[in-house]
């Protein structure tokens, strides 16, 4: 089922068969960089891929998404809205990850701008966070690129983190 389109690329619900192009994306040392878990096994990518697929319990409207190249239909990446609790408050942020092949051409802003748009339009949130790595600048440049700002720096169980924020006042539907 189709989420949303942007000029490049479409955004539908994950499906078991994306376990291969997904494990491919969470194998690569290099685009997990900065994921404090590191690297993904078949196993746990397999789990993780299962527990979207099925949905978030208190949040259906919200998760990770294939993303595929309109162009080619290659899977490309994952990217979304996601649920999180931030120092005791519920987030929702916006997460991209796409394959080394598409880096460098503008389509992480691209999603992550029509995330942006379709969060506040469709879902009537009030309020986005980008939860980034120290370091990563690759991801500070799409935050500030869709209109977020560094809110603080701040720790949490997986490490430090910059989180980036637009919007006011935190919110989950």
């Amino acid at each position: 089922m189709q989420i949303l389109e942007t000029k490049r690329t479409v955004l539908r619900r994950l499906l078991l068969s994306d376990l291969d192009d997904l494990y491919t994306l969470y194998r690569d040392p290099e685009i997990r960089r900065y994921f404090p878990e590191g690297t993904l096994s078949l196993e746990e990518t397999k789990e993780e891929l299962e527990w979207f697929v099925a949905g978030h319990p208190d949040h259906p409207h919200l998760g990770l998404w294939a993303t595929v190249y309109k162009e080619s239909g290659d899977f490309v990446g994952r990217c979304g809205l996601l649920p999180q609790m931030v120092e005791g408050q519920q987030e929702v942020e916006v997460a991209f990850l796409l394959s080394k092949a598409y880096w460098g051409q503008g389509l992480a802003t691209e999603v992550a701008r029509a995330l942006v748009n379709y969060a506040f339009e469709h879902l009537r949130l009030t309020r986005l966070i980008c939860m980034i790595e120290p370091g990563n600048l690759a991801s500070e440049k799409v935050a500030k690129n869709i209109g977020m700002t560094l809110e603080k720096e701040s720790v949490d169980d997986k490490g430090p983190f910059l989180l980036y924020s637009t919007g006011k006042t935190p919110q989950v539907k």
